[in-house]
């Protein structure tokens, strides 16, 4: 039987002198918080995630802490690079189970950013029952000129390999990373090279558009079939994984 997301999650009684990340949930708070440790001279790493948490991320963790004082993890699932079409509603999330296991990491993490919605200049309505109706990115001006409508492409690297079949994936992938740097003022940000062109997306696009900010790659974390660890594979049938296992994967040189 394969292993679920839960099953991985350590209780806090298990671990002795965890701790316990602030969670910040607005922008300007965060940024604020950068500051203020900036202004002390401490180094900040920041870990960008879309949540569901496995040993991968934990892993991206584990460096960041090699190479700063202070560590930011984001969860942020973020709709700007899904299309219509795809598994945005259905990407598992759980946000507690994430805390817990970021609790266990040695010397745990300083900050969780979690944001409501990147994406919500204040055109969000309110539904029938008094919650706050989410809005996912959009590309062009909605009413009263509040929506998103600038994106960031890294033109030439976007295309091939996984940009044939999501062709607004990189651009989300480029935009939000864009946004989370501007907003937590990272010194050192951690990618897994699982997602090797979205890596070498962000460290050119680092580079071009003079981020100071050092782009690091951290290797595969795989399961015990060999599977890179995805929080995505939770979705698979036995089947599908034997498929994928299956496939062969040409390497591309990116110049």
């Amino acid at each position: 039987m394969e292993k679920t997301h839960n099953s991985q999650i350590p209780t806090k009684s298990s671990h002795k002198n965890e701790k316990e990340p602030e969670i910040i949930t607005d922008k300007n708070q965060m940024r604020r918080w950068s500051r203020a440790m900036r202004s002390q001279g401490k180094t900040i790493g920041l870990v960008p995630t879309m949540g569901y948490l496995h040993e991968g991320h934990i892993s991206l963790i584990k460096e960041a802490h090699k190479l700063t004082n202070l560590i930011v993890v984001s969860i942020y699932l973020n709709p700007g690079q899904f299309s219509p079409t795809e598994d945005l509603s259905t990407y598992p999330s759980d946000f507690d189970g994430d805390i817990q296991r970021l609790m266990a990491v040695p010397g745990g993490v300083d900050v969780v950013f979690n944001p409501y919605n990147l994406y919500d200049y204040g055109n969000s309505s309110v539904a029938g029952d008094g919650e706050v109706e989410k809005k996912g990115a959009v590309s062009c001006v909605e009413e009263r000129g509040l929506g998103h409508e600038t994106w960031v492409r890294v033109e030439r690297l976007e295309k091939g390999m996984c940009g044939k079949s999501r062709p607004v994936f990189f651009r989300g992938v480029a935009t939000v990373v864009t946004k989370l740097f501007n907003i937590v003022e990272p010194d050192v940000a951690v990618f897994g090279k699982k997602d090797y062109q979205q890596w070498r997306i962000i460290q050119r696009m680092v580079r071009d558009l003079d981020f100071s900010i050092e782009v690091i790659g951290s290797d595969i974390v795989r399961e015990n079939d060999g599977l890179a660890m995805s929080s995505r594979n939770v979705h698979l049938s036995t089947e599908e994984r034997k498929k994928v296992l299956s496939m062969l994967v040409i390497p591309l040189i990116f110049s």
